[in-house]
């Protein structure tokens, strides 16, 4: 398991745009692939995006490829998820996590940041 502390949370209207970042300390940067995931009250956690560590292919949610970009700095071992456009039904806490090997447990996960979308 690696340590991720995610940032960068807060709140903005709707339209705004908000740039969270995912830090893993340790600086093993050893993960398969890193995810952001989101959890409403009263709802599950999704999964939104993903990345490879290495080669950084990614995955989106449908609902959210078209205003959300996931991208990694490699030498910082940071993962960053870039939301534009967002909504009131954004509002949620996100979460990073870490995944050790292709289709393994997502067994690593930050501390969760707040997201809130005024309307």
């Amino acid at each position: 398991q690696v340590q991720l502390a995610e940032s960068g949370g807060g709140l903005v209207r709707t339209g705004g745009s908000l740039r969270l970042s995912c830090e893993e300390s340790g600086g093993t940067f050893s993960s398969y692939s890193r995810g952001w995931f989101r959890q409403a009250p009263g709802k599950e956690r999704e999964l939104l995006a993903t990345v490879t560590w290495n080669g950084g292919a990614t995955y989106y949610l449908d609902s959210v490829k078209d205003r959300f970009t996931i991208s990694k700095d490699n030498a910082k071992g940071t993962v960053y998820l870039e939301m534009v456009s967002l909504k009131p039904e954004d509002t949620a806490v996100y979460y990073c996590a870490a995944q050790a090997y292709y289709r393994a447990p997502w067994d690593s996960w930050g501390q969760g940041t707040q997201v809130t979308v005024s309307s």
